[in-house]
């Protein structure tokens, strides 16, 4: 039973919720999202290196990638501040996406009319204004995503926006660089600039989700009015006050508010469960070569057959979400996540063989996928509605940077105790988001049975 009373969803209810218009439509928003990454990232450093750039400006401009890692910090603008004309013509989200997508499919299309051997500095630009503006686009499309449906429909949410983000990496990365070899660089670029039509046209044909400010948070800011009435500060000084406080200490202050000294335990869930997988995913390409593979056995496995079990995993982990809830399936993929680290201990000593690296691949990538779909729903679950895209920004770089901090370290362990006690010590990392997703069972079932006030509602007994 839910939190509700309702009874849990069948499997026919459970497939079901891929029909959904806005669930579809999040395949569409999810393409638009994934195209621009590469195009500032690894396609990018192809079409630098390919004009004879030198090395070192290629890992400079490598830096305009960063957007993504510090995008919380213009998140409360995007939740807060209307783009003039078009907040009232689409929406406080709509316009946010489709402002960030214009910008996108503009910087695209100046980067393809712009030749790095003549204007670097010129396409460096470019290239900052479409990081920013594809940050900026996830910001929106994230805070869509969490407020156009219900808990029960995010796993499914998370699925298809999963889809079609991959779908994108394709196209920018494998799409642009035949593009490129069968014509040019600027072809490629204006072909990209061309696909965002893609996401701006979802972006006019979907409603704009309908939102209440929760009461939480209109009891925080109400004691924000009040404490700024008691100042002696006016005029344009006090706005700005008010406006830092509503958008930035307020999302902050209604997370701890909703889940007190919980929060800490919430946040150290958020930051631990995938540090497992991000760590040890540093150091795969190099380990299938040292271990003996072609660099075709890779693409055409790790790579190619890899993602078809990603979407597998994707769409498996938003059924069984509608199914059976977050918390159950947030425990599960937790648990996978280590134990798949030790399959490639196995192919670590089983050698180049073909069949050990599609197990390996079908096991590490079948429960990332359902990870990647039951965490985003877990982080949707955790927003309140009042400030959805500053606490969605939080917690998605939280979710990312202890991996990638602990990554570094990765290389120099496998020199130390070879790849078979690296995967074992990535293994290990995993432990702690186990304990803490057991912790968040118990907890939310806790709360199921003494408050009302807990979003993730979707937990069945």
């Amino acid at each position: 039973m839910s939190e509700a009373g309702a009874p849990a969803r069948g499997w026919r209810a459970a497939l079901a919720v891929y029909a959904h218009p806005r669930v579809a439509a999040m395949a569409l928003l999810g393409f638009s999202a994934g195209l621009p990454l590469l195009l500032v990232g690894g396609t990018f450093s192809a079409w630098l290196s390919d004009l004879g750039v030198t090395r070192t400006a290629i890992g400079f401009l490598s830096w305009v990638g960063l957007a993504h890692s510090f995008k919380v910090f213009w998140a409360p603008l995007v939740d807060r501040l209307p783009v003039p004309l078009l907040t009232r013509w689409l929406g406080r989200r709509r316009a946010w996406m489709l402002t960030a997508q214009i910008a996108i499919a503009g910087a695209l299309l100046g980067m393809s009319l712009t030749d790095p051997a003549d204007a670097l500095g010129l396409v460096a630009l470019w290239a900052v204004l479409a990081a920013f503006g594809s940050a900026s686009q996830d910001i929106a499309i994230d805070a869509y995503r969490i407020e156009a449906v219900g808990d029960d429909l995010q796993g499914a949410m998370a699925a298809t926006y999963v889809f079609g983000y991959r779908v994108a990496l394709l196209a920018a990365g494998a799409g642009a660089l035949h593009l490129a070899s069968v014509g040019s660089w600027s072809l490629a670029y204006g072909g990209m600039a061309v696909l965002m039509l893609v996401g701006i046209v979802c972006t006019l044909v979907i409603r704009e989700p309908d939102t209440p400010r929760g009461s939480d948070s209109a009891h925080i800011e109400a004691r924000v009015v009040a404490f700024l009435e008691r100042t002696r500060h006016t005029g344009w000084w006090r706005d700005l006050q008010a406006w830092f406080i509503g958008a930035v200490v307020c999302p902050f202050a209604d997370f701890f508010a909703r889940y007190r000294w919980h929060a800490l335990m919430l946040l150290l869930l958020v930051g631990s469960f995938r540090i497992s997988d991000i760590f040890m995913g540093v150091m795969a390409n190099p380990f299938y070569l040292d271990l003996g593979f072609s660099k075709g056995e890779i693409a055409n496995i790790a790579a190619a057959f890899g993602l078809a079990m990603t979407l597998s995993g994707a769409a498996l982990g938003g059924l069984l979400v509608a199914r059976f809830g977050i918390p159950r399936l947030l425990l599960l993929t937790a648990l996978l996540a280590p134990i798949t680290n030790l399959v490639f201990v196995w192919l670590a000593g089983l050698g180049p063989e073909r069949y050990g690296l599609v197990a390996a691949i079908v096991a590490d990538n079948l429960s990332g996928g359902m990870a990647i779909a039951v965490f985003i729903a877990f982080l949707s679950s955790l927003t309140s509605s009042g400030y959805t895209a500053t606490q969605y920004a939080l917690f998605s770089s939280l979710m990312t940077l202890p991996g990638q901090f602990l990554g570094g370290f990765s290389g120099a362990l496998v020199d130390g105790i070879g790849y078979a006690g690296m995967f074992l010590c990535s293994a290990g990392l995993g432990v702690p988001a186990v304990l803490l997703a057991a912790w968040y069972w118990r907890f939310a079932v806790q709360r199921r049975v003494g408050t009302t006030d807990f979003r993730a509602a979707d937990v069945t007994d």
